[in-house]
């Protein structure tokens, strides 16, 4: 199948993937921390950050601290939409896209999702499809088995890597739209290349729980 030039390629290369996953583990790491932690060198680190951020999956902050020169800048992962100009067109593309079908297949079982969480589920969907997945959506039992693994080269060597930033990376994304969806279990490896995401509905406590930590993000 063709990918869209759209698609997430910044995650197809380990070294991103490392990048990401330190940033998921320790939001407002400085450039120089993320080269320490991963090795590489500085430009290269500052290279990679310029793809994450054009795919709507990291961003910046500019750190002031009263010093001389340019000040730092911080990187975090994108739990907010409005945080990242990519993320908020990826959103409003998915939900938009979304209601689309839902119109032209009206009468078909949603388990009695409301608008908010429709748009959860379209959002992270579309995610997973751009990251080269082929996901297969239970709107019903709340599950998408995702087949086959776009990273299984990278997950025969680090699958725990591999795993670990994408479950992340659907409670960001699902975090990006407000409602009540959360992600409950990411199964890795059912068979070779098979993995299951289990969905939730959030009560309303933890729904604002993960309000207040998004808004400190």
């Amino acid at each position: 199948m063709a990918r869209r030039t759209d698609d997430f390629r910044g995650l197809t290369q380990p070294s991103r993937l490392r990048l990401l996953a330190e940033i998921q583990a320790a939001p407002g790491l400085l450039l120089r921390e993320l080269a320490e932690r991963t090795g590489l060198h500085e430009n290269t680190v500052r290279d990679h950050l310029v793809v994450l951020e054009a795919e709507g999956l990291v961003t910046h902050r500019t750190r002031h601290g009263g010093t001389r020169g340019r000040p730092p800048e911080s990187y975090f992962p994108v739990r907010r939409a409005d945080a990242n100009p990519e993320a908020a067109r990826r959103v409003e593309q998915a939900t938009r896209h979304g209601d689309l079908l839902r119109r032209m297949n009206a009468g078909a079982a949603h388990a009695g999702l409301d608008d908010d969480a429709l748009h959860q589920v379209d959002t992270l969907y579309e995610h997973l499809d751009d990251s080269g997945f082929e996901p297969e959506l239970d709107e019903v039992a709340l599950e998408i088995d995702l087949t086959p693994c776009p990273f299984l080269p990278i997950a025969d060597g680090d699958q725990e890597l591999v795993c670990r930033v994408h479950e992340r990376l659907i409670d960001d994304t699902l975090s990006q739209v407000p409602g009540p969806v959360r992600l409950t279990l990411l199964e890795p490896r059912l068979t070779h290349e098979l993995c299951r995401v289990h969905l939730g509905l959030a009560t309303a406590a933890s729904s604002e729980s993960d309000a207040d930590a998004a808004s400190e993000s």
